[in-house]
């Protein structure tokens, strides 16, 4: 079949995906800790979920959003989610990348060393979780509009997040679980390989590990060439949702993984290019035959939240749409929406997967 982009729609998880995210969960690499492969684990967090998209009160930061992706015949896709605030219970550790310079005036020498320092300087920020999309749609647009949604419905609701946005990104770790920044670093202080850990983690905080390595720099020419190497790399899983984020003007240089060496990447919410780019519109029906550039449509409503890539023509305040796109993302007349220009090639329009 051919696969029309417009198609997808991106809405709020319900328990009734309790389903497909145990398929992804089995799918997905090692390092997705957000998606454990525990039925009651994943069932509790679409319940989480549920109730953090209901809740009338006040966001606490303990809320977790749940998001996933259905294509034209229904059928869910990929999933993506959001942790209101990093550390909520513990501290949100990883380390940054830092560079001190050694220098000895009367050798009139000096180095410039690279160290890792453990720290907990993202406690508190929102990240971005749970990404995974089946493979026979990463080449479409799906990819784009399953990661870069999230970004309008945090912008809808900034009151519930932080202005900061992390994401971590799982490192290199082969199929059986080797892992050369674990090997190198943490399983000198736990007899575990990689893989253990991370289940025993099980998508909670790392605080209950990071606070037993050591609170000292680490000299990386100290380490093992190999894990020297892997430091700020991706698993290959990662490299299209990595993408995106660059896109959106993330940055990728200062944070690690205090696992797997994994890069974290951080921005601040206004300076994220589909937030920035974004507009709250007012939606006028239209049949679609004027065309228009690539969209990003959300409806404002957190509850029912609701997201797709359309062409539709847009002025600064209204926004032509066909009256079946309205009807998916459940518009009445008299709703706005929030949108933003999906910065994508046009030759990206329409593939077959």
């Amino acid at each position: 079949m051919t696969l029309h982009d417009s198609d997808c729609l991106f809405r709020a998880a319900t328990p009734a995906d309790l389903d497909a995210l145990e398929r992804f969960a089995a799918a997905s690499a090692v390092g997705v800790t957000t998606l454990p492969e525990d039925r009651a684990q994943l069932a509790d967090r679409l319940a989480r979920s549920a109730a953090a998209f209901a809740s009338p009160d006040d966001a606490s930061g303990e809320e977790i959003y749940l998001f996933v992706i259905e294509d034209g015949q229904g059928r869910v896709v990929g999933t993506s989610g959001i942790a209101a605030r990093a550390g909520f219970h513990d501290r949100f550790y990883c380390y940054r990348n830092e560079m001190l310079v050694h220098a000895s005036a009367a050798l009139g020498a000096s180095n410039r060393i690279h160290t890792l320092h453990l720290c907990h300087d993202l406690t508190g920020v929102t990240l971005l979780t749970s990404f995974y999309i089946e493979p026979e749609y990463e080449a479409t647009l799906a990819p784009q509009l399953l990661s870069r949604a999230r970004l309008l419905f945090i912008a809808e609701f900034a009151e519930r997040f932080s202005d900061r946005i992390a994401v971590e990104h799982p490192g290199l770790a082969d199929d059986a679980g080797r892992c050369p920044f674990w090997d190198a670093v943490g399983r000198r202080f736990f007899d575990m390989d990689y893989a253990q850990v991370e289940r025993i983690s099980g998508g909670r905080s790392k605080a209950f590990i990071a606070e037993l390595l050591p609170q000292a720099p680490i000299y990386v020419p100290l380490l093992p060439e190999q894990a020297q190497w892997a430091i700020g790399q991706l698993h290959p899983v990662s490299e299209a949702p990595f993408a995106i984020l660059m896109d959106e003007g993330f940055d990728a240089d200062t944070y690690v993984d205090v696992f797997d060496g994994g890069p974290i990447v951080e921005a601040r919410l206004a300076g994220v290019r589909s937030v920035a780019a974004s507009r709250h519109r007012r939606w006028k029906p239209g049949d679609g035959s004027s065309g228009g550039a690539w969209q990003l449509v959300a409806n404002r409503a957190r509850g029912d939240f609701r997201a797709l890539l359309c062409r539709a023509r847009a002025t600064a305040t209204t926004l032509e749409l066909p009256a079946a796109q309205a009807e998916r993302l459940h518009l009445a007349s008299a709703d706005g929406v929030r949108s933003a220009p999906l910065p994508v090639a046009e030759t990206a329009a329409e593939v077959r997967p």
